[in-house]
């Protein structure tokens, strides 16, 4: 896949027509070929625009990328990375982000503008907020499967964290195919929300709630058809189907299909759930997808294997594997979380190693 070591291979194809070509009009094929290349620039180069901080451990960057943004369809996402010859060296570190897979929270495609907001977690997703205006960046894609939108239909979307992020953009085309939306928002902190409105726009009914802590408020709804609670999701879950949050206009026992997108560990809460304390208050034969946030390199749609995740017929007992990447929204009854979890702790020892050394760094520039 290099392109320096495989132009003259591909020179050569061409052998016999470049001999055929006109030395007088060379000038006016290079004037052709700068124009391509002007456009290309124009559609692919992709630069940040800005970068926002949006709470103390959640960032939002914006960049200009007029391809990738008309590409993009509900539920998709991008590879996103800084250009290791250009990125700033401290003590003789390159910061160099890996490729991080970031969805895209909102998209303008007349403007080509992009939305991508990631939690700093590890080193890579650290170092975006230093990012600024005009640095150029890869961004490849889209990639993964446009999240399926259903029409005349209840939905229920769960979103936990960031996790939000990437309900916004499929819970607007859900209402707009004319889908009842019943969202509910964990949080475990009130400091964690971010792009309320947003998830306003996502939904006809919020349901808010943040963990139990000393001293902890319940989120202050905006709307009066939303209900808000203290609690972990699945509590409020339960809150809202036994009818102690008050009145509601979409019971949850309307919900056909479910889409539940955050950590993997509050996936499987729910995949349980549905089957045990909640199974009472669902129908029968709805259905819930997970996106599942499975360790990623390439993210090519089938090349690297790093995003493989096991799934276990609930029928059969049947294992197989599924590429996270080709498609990331994936049967919640499927999907072996005990094993997702353990390959997202695959490279724990590293990433924390790299966190305390980029530490180091930033603390030597101050």
């Amino acid at each position: 896949a290099s392109a320096r070591d495989g132009y003259p291979y591909v020179t050569r194809l061409f052998e016999q027509e470049l001999k055929t070509l006109d030395p007088a009009k060379q000038s006016d094929r290079d004037q052709s070929l700068k124009k391509l290349f002007d456009h290309l620039d124009a559609e692919l180069l992709a630069t940040v625009i800005e970068v926002n901080r949006l709470t103390p451990t959640i960032i939002e960057v914006l960049v200009k990328a007029p391809m990738q943004a008309r590409k993009f369809q509900p539920g998709q996402f991008y590879r996103i990375q800084n250009l290791e010859s250009l990125a700033p060296v401290v003590n003789g570190t390159v910061l160099a982000a890996e490729g991080l897979a970031l969805t895209g929270a909102w998209v303008d495609k007349e403007s080509g503008i992009i939305s991508l907001i990631t939690l700093e977690m590890g080193s890579s997703s650290r170092l975006c907020s230093l990012w600024k205006p005009g640095d150029p960046l890869v961004v490849m894609g889209v990639t993964g499967e446009p999240t399926e939108i259903t029409e005349s239909k209840t939905i229920m979307l769960v979103g936990g964290g960031l996790g939000n992020a990437v309900q916004f953009s499929i819970g607007k085309a859900l209402r707009a195919s004319g889908n009842k939306v019943i969202y509910f928002a964990g949080y475990k902190n009130l400091s964690d929300v971010f792009k309320v409105e947003d998830i306003e726009e996502a939904s006809d009914v919020i349901v808010w709630s943040v963990d139990p802590a000393p001293g902890v408020e319940a989120i202050k709804p905006n709307r009066p058809q939303d209900r808000t609670c203290v609690g972990n999701i699945l509590e409020s879950i339960e809150s809202y189907a036994k009818g102690e949050l008050g009145d509601t206009s979409i019971k949850l026992e309307d919900v056909d299909h479910m889409i539940v997108i955050g950590s993997d560990r509050m996936m499987a809460a729910v995949k349980q759930a549905r089957s045990e304390q909640l199974k009472p208050y669902l129908k029968p034969e709805h259905t819930a997808i997970g996106s599942i946030n499975s360790p990623m390199q390439c993210m090519m749609k089938g090349v690297c294997a790093q995003c493989l995740c096991k799934h276990v017929d609930p029928h059969t007992g049947e294992e197989y594997f599924v590429y996270s990447c080709y498609n990331q929204d994936q049967d919640l009854d499927r999907v072996d979380f005990p094993n997702l979890n353990a390959r997202l702790r695959q490279n724990t020892v590293q990433e924390k190693l790299s966190n305390l050394w980029l530490d180091y760094l930033l603390d030597s520039q101050a």
